[in-house]
């Protein structure tokens, strides 16, 4: 499986570009993000996603092990595929989508092209889950206080790295209260990643 890719940009294309890595151009479908920041010549890093099926193999490139977290966490949802997953990825910072999906923000997955009400419900419902998944060592326990620990575990089955979670999770454990749940306080976090 390929993981990343450090090369030459040797074209760019609408919707993906050629990375020369060892004299091997392979082609990455981006975000729009990336393609508009990569230009024919220059070095670029990209955290990719291997696709591999019976008729098909696609690598997916992001700038960010968000984003590519963001990507992979999409595909585990029922109706999204690479390119409907590629059109959330690229439409909005990270961090707003999750805190969308949290918030349960249909209008914004609404507002990206090619996804309908219905995938945006199941989309928020899905991913919902999965980060209460993250928590639920914590929700187990009745009256227990939720620590930072959780909300960084749920922040990193989000994507984010270690260090951005601890940083967003500390920042967000203050802004939320004492009494608030693991869903208030990842919801808190993210509002924080938002405005980084």
């Amino acid at each position: 499986m390929i993981a990343s890719l450090d090369g030459i940009v040797a074209a760019v294309a609408l919707d993906s570009l050629i990375v020369e890595v060892g004299g091997i151009g392979y082609r990455v479908y981006a975000p729009p993000s990336v393609l508009a920041a990569a230009t024919p010549a220059s070095r670029l890093k990209l955290f990719t996603h291997h696709v591999v099926r019976e008729d098909l193999q696609a690598l997916y490139g992001f700038r960010t092990v968000e984003e590519l977290g963001f990507f992979g966490l999409l595909l585990t949802v029922t109706g999204v595929g690479p390119k409907v997953a590629l059109a959330i990825v690229g439409s909005r910072p990270t961090a707003e989508l999750q805190l969308a999906i949290m918030q349960q923000d249909q209008a914004v997955l609404v507002s990206i092209p090619g996804i309908g009400k219905r995938l945006a419900e199941r989309v928020i419902f899905e991913l919902k889950e999965k980060v209460a998944a993250a928590g639920a060592s914590v929700i187990a326990i009745a009256g227990q206080p939720v620590a930072e620990g959780d909300v960084v575990g749920a922040l990193q089955a989000l994507g984010y790295s270690l260090p951005e979670a601890r940083e967003a999770a500390r920042h967000g454990l203050a802004m939320s209260g004492a009494g608030a749940s693991l869903e208030e306080r990842v919801k808190a976090a993210l509002r924080v990643l938002v405005r980084d």
